[in-house]
């Protein structure tokens, strides 16, 4: 190769490594530079609210005397952590703290309130021993007598007394008409044979003054 054309190889080459450096140079200074990490800004809203939602939930436990030690402690680290800038971990401690503290209070509510027995309910017995309907030629004394009444016709008063809203004259009762027979307890039905025994004179139509007297016992 001829010194010329060694010049112009030569002459070449720095040229070219000239624009080389020059274009690293250039894309140098328009890079931007690095920034530092931007600060902490603290805690986000959400995070503030649980560690607030902690603190009152943990001031009511101690009020009520229930308050757990592990909470003013786990609410500290709660706090600690978003001051860090680790919300994450502030609103799991903020959570668990609020959650401790409602644990705390319904336990003591728990042990406070008496624990309810339940108790069947009492089934109240009927006063009533069956019911009667009134057929044509029936009257209170007949149907007093029956056999699957009482069996005897001077406890009629019996019936009489527990069917007074519809009976107004006890010598006068109409077919059709429902009467419920009651249980012939022993002061109640001495008292109904005592009264039948010595009603007095009774004529239809009339409620008799005896019948009221004995009504009113």
């Amino acid at each position: 190769m001829k010194p010329t054309e060694l010049l112009k190889v030569a002459a070449i080459a720095v040229m070219t490594s000239g624009l080389i450096v020059g274009c690293q140079q250039s894309s140098d200074e328009m890079a931007p530079e690095p920034t530092a990490e931007e600060e902490c800004q603290g805690a986000t809203p959400e995070v503030r609210n649980a560690i607030y939602a902690a603190k009152l939930k943990n001031a009511r436990a101690r009020n009520l005397g229930a308050e757990w030690e592990e909470n003013a402690k786990l609410i500290e680290e709660a706090e600690q952590a978003a001051a860090d800038c680790q919300n994450v971990r502030a609103k799991v401690l903020a959570n668990k703290a609020e959650d401790a503290a409602a644990a705390a209070i319904a336990a003591l509510q728990n042990k406070s309130e008496p624990m309810e027995v339940a108790q069947e309910p009492v089934q109240e017995e009927s006063p009533y021993m069956g019911g009667y309907l009134v057929v044509a030629g029936d009257n209170l004394w007949n149907i007093s007598g029956q056999s699957t009444i009482y069996g005897d016709p001077y406890m009629w008063p019996l019936i009489y007394k527990a069917n007074s809203g519809q009976i107004k004259d006890a010598d006068l009762i109409f077919p059709g008409q429902y009467f419920y027979i009651p249980k012939a307890k022993g002061p109640e039905r001495a008292a109904a044979i005592q009264h039948a025994k010595n009603r007095g004179a009774w004529s239809i139509g009339v409620t008799e003054a005896s019948d009221l007297d004995y009504l009113a016992q």
